[in-house]
């Protein structure tokens, strides 16, 4: 079956770094683009970011522009997420989320499958 683990989160005080990683197994990994999405406190899910199933294309919404890079490694079925200049607001839990095709949707009720997440806080 599916898996999504998602790992790389924690602690970040703001204007710091912090690498997010999604392993992948259950699925032949360079066949799926693949997402980022966050839910930070008493708010709902949002999209971040997106990247093609062979790493041709990217995409970010417009609150992490400039600041952080998704990019992926389809030899070791990995997904990433580079978060440069966090800030406070960018606190959430982190999700990857594995597309249903090559291409990056940009509604969140067509990923099929989800990780569970992993904690990022960026507070001084």
């Amino acid at each position: 079956q599916v898996q999504l683990v998602e790992s790389g989160g924690g602690l970040a005080q703001p204007g710091g770094s912090l690498r997010l990683s999604c392993a992948a197994s259950g699925f032949t990994f360079n066949n799926y683009a693949m997402s980022w999405a966050r839910q930070a406190p008493g708010k709902g899910l949002e999209w971040v970011s997106g990247i093609y199933s062979d790493g041709s294309n990217t995409l970010y919404a417009a609150s992490v522009e400039g600041r952080f890079t998704i990019s992926r490694d389809n030899a070791k079925n990995t997904v990433y997420l580079q978060m440069n200049s966090l800030k406070p607001e960018d606190t959430a839990l982190y999700y990857c989320a594995q597309a249903p095709a090559r291409t990056v949707p940009l509604t969140l009720g067509a990923y099929p499958n989800w990780g569970h997440g992993t904690q990022v806080t960026v507070s001084s």
